[in-house]
């Protein structure tokens, strides 16, 4: 029965994503502003469509900035980071469907020379960056400063749905590296002097995590990214792209991140995680608080 409902579900999503693909070719040669105006009405469907993430959205919120918000100012925070959401599904498909040097040319960098400085050093560069702005049009983005970029990805659960997402991810020239295998791949890719980026800011499991401060509260966090840098020596470099109020994009690159003289796994992630919080802080309605990021709980917190 079970592998019954896999299959109905599987065909469905296969049905789905073939009536879909019109709509994207429509969304895709919108001009900029419409585009934009569309997909924030887009996030506004999904903010009645996805009543679950609407609440986890909300429920994020209350523990990142329950202090320094009303009720009322986190809703309408909410809101606006589904209506995000939104423009980043018209702006991905206007990269994926159209020449990608339409969406670049709206792309600016940065500290550019610190990932520069940091790639000069030979070993490699690991780039920290999380689910903020247009992340996937951050992956396209590399191209501005010339050096070659490896991406630490999870499989989609749907076989085409994956199939086509890396696909045009790999339209950048970025290489994927799939999470199930990532360590090996990584280090090999840290060998060849390539960047490595990598999303450090959802829910890590208790045996993959560390408890670090995420907005003031404990937040099971992946320390791999900890591990390889003191393992290899390899900078990490904080890069987040940031949607502009032009409807442009600014590609910021941080300074690197020093490791702790002690090789403190904890400590180190937990800069990671500061990193993180000051980069949306910047500007909140362009992280994606639907996802659950405090889903994996200190031992002391479960009842």
């Amino acid at each position: 029965m079970r592998a019954r409902r896999s299959r109905a579900g599987s065909w469905a999503t296969t049905v789905g994503l073939g009536l879909l693909f019109p709509l994207a070719w429509l969304l895709a040669y919108l001009p900029a502003p419409l585009g934009l105006a569309v997909g924030r009405r887009i996030g506004d469907a999904l903010w009645w469509l996805l009543p679950r993430r609407r609440r986890v959205a909300l429920d994020n919120l209350r523990r990142g900035l329950g202090q320094e918000l009303s009720a009322e100012a986190r809703r309408r925070l909410a809101r606006r980071s589904f209506q995000h959401v939104g423009m980043n599904l018209v702006e991905d498909c206007r990269y994926f469907l159209r020449p990608t040097d339409v969406m670049l040319s709206r792309v600016r960098m940065e500290g550019e020379e610190r990932l520069r400085a940091a790639a000069d050093r030979g070993r490699g560069v690991l780039i920290l960056t999380a689910h903020y702005g247009n992340w996937e049009l951050l992956a396209a983005a590399h191209g501005l400063s010339g050096l070659p970029l490896s991406i630490v990805m999870r499989p989609l659960d749907h076989p085409l749905l994956d199939d086509l997402a890396a696909r045009f991810r790999r339209r950048s020239g970025a290489e994927l590296i799939i999470k199930e295998r990532a360590v090996r791949e990584i280090l090999q890719a840290l060998r060849r002097r390539r960047m490595v980026g990598i999303l450090l800011d959802q829910n890590a499991t208790r045996s993959e995590g560390v408890f670090v401060p995420f907005f003031g509260t404990p937040a099971s966090t992946s320390k791999g990214l900890a591990i390889l840098a003191l393992r290899t020596g390899a900078p990490v470099v904080p890069v987040f792209l940031r949607r502009e109020p032009g409807g442009g994009h600014c590609m910021e690159v941080g300074a690197e991140l020093a490791a702790p003289s002690d090789g403190d796994v904890v400590a180190f992630t937990a800069s990671f995680n500061r990193e993180i919080e000051a980069a949306i802080r910047r500007a909140p309605e362009q992280w994606l608080w639907m996802h659950a990021r405090w889903r994996t709980q200190p031992r002391e917190a479960v009842p």
